[in-house]
């Protein structure tokens, strides 16, 4: 995992440079924003915006320190598939926070914190809440940013993590 430690927030030096590079910047975390609250509102458009065709979602980690295996998904199509699978009545609450970017031209990497609670959605009495570092590559579609890698590392849980499975 590839974590972002610069000592300051913009590179820019000229107002312009510096709302191009906060506009980017914002859009780079927005591309977070759309897979979290498409996740929770169960909204497969807003939660495929976030991602490329060809995306890559590791979760794996995750399952290690909770007992569980992910595979790794590959494909918008594969990742909306499992995240947002129908038969599985879960209801969730990500929240994102401590962003941290970095921008190359345009490709871009993210590092966040994220807080995803985990309910059965006919049961609330049971709960898995995790608390997750994101390290997330990106490139520009025109004037947003997708998500083409994102690696998922589990900092602490507690609760059940059958609870993710649906069960």
């Amino acid at each position: 995992m590839q974590l972002i430690h610069h000592h300051h927030a913009l590179d820019a030096t000229t107002t312009a440079d510096a709302l191009r590079e906060l506009s980017d910047r914002q859009e780079i975390v927005d591309a977070l924003h759309r897979f979290a609250l498409g996740r929770d509102l169960k909204d497969t458009a807003l939660f495929r915006s976030a991602f490329t065709p060809d995306a890559e979602f590791d979760f794996r980690p995750v399952g290690a320190r909770i007992g569980l295996e992910f595979p790794p998904m590959h494909g918008v199509d594969t990742i909306a598939a499992h995240v947002l699978a129908p038969d599985v009545d879960l209801d969730t609450s990500h929240t994102v926070s401590n962003c941290r970017v970095r921008q190359d031209g345009d490709v871009a990497g993210l590092t966040a914190l994220v807080e995803a609670q985990h309910l059965p959605g006919a049961d609330h009495s049971r709960h898995l809440l995790l608390k997750n570092l994101y390290d997330v590559d990106l490139v520009r579609d025109d004037r947003r940013w997708l998500m083409r890698r994102v690696r998922v590392a589990n900092l602490w849980f507690t609760g059940d993590p059958q609870v993710i499975l649906g069960r």
